[in-house]
């Protein structure tokens, strides 16, 4: 048996059942997509590594706790899905306050960006990152803390209730953030 053709959902049934080269090899699979989420973080006073390793807890939770009847999309969605929420959990816990930490951080790429753009010169992501920055500190002087907020994770691509869950706001609360934020932002780029 060859394990490096073993779908996902199969390495992760046998790494359940013990085999620690399925185990291997999953994590070997996934370890840039871990990389990749952790990169869209900083974390002032706190390292990348930390968040890298951070997200490979989260690889190896969903690992053990992934069932293929309980997850309809696949191994690597509920993957995607663990990464996610351990560096979240993360970059939570080192604020030390229960809901600001997201004012604490920036999105430094968008969702996906770095796996599905085409490779561009250094001068090129550069000149994208600044752009980048200097966007989202302009829109920071005309959106309240809380609308800036729900803003940088609607760009990032999370979910009303990821959003909720991440605030501990209601999903109502976060809809009418952004919709005042939208009309702000509207006016500001007219």
């Amino acid at each position: 048996m060859q394990i490096e053709r073993l779908s996902d959902e199969r390495l992760a049934e046998l790494s359940q059942s013990g085999d620690k080269n399925a185990t291997e090899q999953l994590l070997k699979r996934y370890k840039n997509v871990v990389l990749s989420v952790a990169r869209r973080f900083f974390l002032s006073g706190g390292e990348t590594e930390d968040l890298v390793q951070e997200g490979m807890c989260g690889l190896y939770s969903a690992i053990g706790s992934y069932s293929e009847g309980k997850c309809r999309s696949g191994f690597s969605t509920y993957a995607l899905r663990c990464i996610r929420n351990r560096i979240i959990d993360a970059v939570k816990a080192t604020t030390g306050a229960k809901h600001s930490a997201l004012n604490n951080f920036l999105p430094i790429v968008e969702v996906g960006e770095e796996l599905y753009s085409s490779p561009q010169n250094p001068e090129d992501e550069l000149i994208k990152r600044e752009n980048r920055r200097e966007f989202l500190q302009k829109i920071s002087k005309n959106l309240s803390s809380f609308e800036f907020k729900v803003t940088v994770m609607y760009m990032n691509g999370l979910t009303m209730a990821e959003m909720s869950s991440a605030t501990g706001k209601p999903v109502k609360s976060i809809d009418n953030a952004l919709q005042r934020a939208k009309r702000k932002l509207v006016k500001l780029l007219n």
